[in-house]
């Protein structure tokens, strides 16, 4: 055996370097290192210095450069590591004290919503807890797509999911898809890049056409014992975390677009 060749395989793998990692934030938002160098008022000469490995950051400027990256906070962690630095973002559960006051607006506004569907769900699209309106939507869907992770969008995209209930699946699904593609570019998660991947393999029909112009957006448009309900949806997040759970954390309310959709929600709540 060649002896260099070896002594290669046995040398484990090298760990990026905090350099690495910020040069790749930095070319992920097309920023050059004047531009980053000018947001984060230092040189660029000291940035690139950082970036070749000749000059260690402070943990002050790797908090600094994350920010002005709009890095999230997760993977502010492992620049923080690459840098020699402890964590600085805690990830903890919604059952946690710490987090109850967060707990309590999640529930707050899912209930508030109904008769209306709301759902809580986290970064990779799982869902995290949702109002009693959600439930008899999906009705008669095969129990292997609604347990755990149960994953919104595999869900929606799914030949055994919503995929065959939608109306209109072809804009729905480019919404969806689309949303998915910029939440990859903004955290570059492999996971949510192992489900985009996925989603793009399921056959999905062609748009016929462009949007109405009568619409003033893309409405989610669902067959339901008979009637064709229609919804437009709104997406909240917390505004100031630093928490990773609360930032990862999203919330998706749906209104009713038109007055029969509006009335069966009513009569399905009046059923539970």
């Amino acid at each position: 055996m060649n002896a260099h060749a070896a002594t290669a395989r046995a040398e484990p793998t090298k760990a990026p370097h905090i350099g690495d990692h910020l040069r790749e934030w930095r070319q992920r938002r097309h920023l050059s290192q004047l531009d980053l160098a000018s947001d984060a008022e230092i040189s660029a000469r000291h940035l690139s210095f950082v970036e070749t490995g000749r000059a260690a950051p402070s943990r002050e400027m790797v908090l600094k450069l994350a920010e002005r990256l709009e890095v999230p906070l997760r993977e502010r962690n492992v620049l923080l590591v690459a840098a020699g630095f402890a964590p600085a973002f805690p990830q903890r559960s919604l059952d946690d004290p710490a987090l109850k006051s967060a707990r309590q607006a999640i529930d707050l506004v899912l209930k508030a919503h109904e008769p209306n569907p709301a759902l809580a769900y986290d970064r990779q699209w799982n869902l995290v807890t949702a109002n009693r309106m959600v439930a008899p939507l999906l009705e008669g869907l095969p129990p292997h797509l609604l347990g755990h992770p149960f994953n919104i969008l595999r869900l929606a995209f799914h030949p055994e999911g919503l995929a065959p209930r939608t109306v209109n699946l072809a804009e729905w699904s480019a919404h969806l898809l689309e949303r998915l593609h910029r939440q990859c570019e903004a955290t570059a998660d492999p996971e949510l890049l192992k489900l985009y991947q996925e989603l793009k393999a399921y056959r999905m029909p062609a748009r016929s056409g462009p949007i109405s112009v009568d619409n003033v957006a893309i409405p989610f448009k669902l067959r339901h014992n008979g009637d064709v309900l229609s919804f437009i949806s709104t997406t909240m997040v917390f505004g100031t975390p630093v928490d990773i759970t609360l930032q990862e954390l999203a919330l998706e309310t749906f209104f009713p677009a038109d007055d029969l959709t509006a009335d069966r929600m009513r009569q399905i709540a009046a059923a539970l």
